[in-house]
């Protein structure tokens, strides 16, 4: 089964292709014998229900430096000249980032998209999460101070941070006695428009924040990220320490609650981040972690995913 496929993704010139999964589920198309173009997501148009792309035809190779040859663009048709699109630019999920997901909506299921578009809108990473309180820390979703003081007050020390951020880009913690949180919260209140996540605070993150994906609602592998000292944030891009890890009865527990769900959703690949036995977030946009778990020697989770597109495409052919 030969594939058309497109990637909507961030200037694949620029990425890091050793973290980058988007790359790896490229590399894996491209094995399969399957044909790659890629565009960013403002080289979208809809004109009626029609939806184009200026996109580019690529060749991916796994050398830093050297690993795309992109050819000339063309417009072409979505819904008629693609097999599978891979949504996968990063956030910040804003306005732009949903207006792509209803334009997508338009092609999906016709040209199978990856995750469904409009099941990425209805499922932001830091809300979908509290469908499962009795999974995670105590978490609330608000921009009330009041609230804020009150949650701050009944656990001590906190997580605050952006709802629809990434990366672990201007997260904080406030313990009971910092001096910042007045202007902390002053500071949120004018960065963000939108409420915010507050957690409590997790010692166990020191040990590590597990990053678990999930292909079609089940576990294909995972990795432990260690932050780096004197940071709260274990995102590998901020400098946290990849390491292997095996999921605990209680990881499992989780991925077999959820997962059924993810699949029924068409999230066919999902990160989960778990601390201490505790979900934090279900990211279903353009989730990492494939390249380093295979790094570590564990499964190529690019392989387990293709499977299960191929599978997908297979079914409704």
């Amino acid at each position: 089964m030969k594939l058309r496929v497109a990637v909507q993704m961030d200037p694949i010139e620029r990425i890091n292709i050793q973290g980058d999964s988007s790359f790896a589920l490229m590399l894996e198309a491209q094995a399969r014998g399957h044909e790659l173009s890629v565009y960013t997501p403002d080289r979208l148009t809809q004109i009626g229900r029609d939806v184009f792309a200026s996109a580019r035809p690529c060749a991916v190779r796994d050398i830093v430096g050297n690993h795309v040859s992109l050819g000339a663009e063309t417009r072409i048709d979505l819904a008629r000249e693609t097999d599978v699109i891979l949504l996968r630019q990063d956030p910040p999920f804003d306005m732009a980032y949903v207006t792509t997901t209803h334009m997508l909506e338009r092609v999906h299921p016709k040209t199978l998209v990856v995750n469904d578009p409009a099941q990425v809108r209805n499922a932001p990473e830091k809300i979908f999460v509290l469908d499962y309180p009795h999974l995670m820390p105590p978490t609330i979703v608000t921009r009330d101070k009041a609230e804020i003081a009150a949650f701050r007050a009944e656990h001590k020390d906190i997580v605050v941070k952006p709802l629809y951020g990434n990366g672990g880009a201007a997260v904080f913690r406030l313990t009971e006695d910092d001096l910042n949180y007045g202007s902390l919260i002053d500071f949120f209140s004018t960065s963000f428009r939108e409420p915010w996540m507050v957690q409590k605070f997790l010692p166990a993150v020191a040990k590590g924040d597990k990053r678990i994906l999930l292909v079609d609602g089940k576990f294909a592998g995972a990795v432990n990220r260690v932050p780096a000292e004197g940071d709260l944030r274990s995102n590998l891009i901020r400098g946290g320490a990849a390491q292997t890890t095996e999921l605990s009865s209680r990881e499992s527990e989780i991925c077999e609650t959820i997962g059924p769900e993810l699949s029924k959703r068409g999230l066919l690949f999902v990160g989960i981040d778990v601390i201490d036995g505790n979900l934090t977030e279900i990211n279903v946009t353009s989730p990492t972690g494939i390249r380093a778990i295979k790094r570590l020697g564990g499964p190529d989770v690019a392989v387990a995913t293709w499977d299960a597109i191929e599978a997908r495409v297979g079914a409704k052919a």
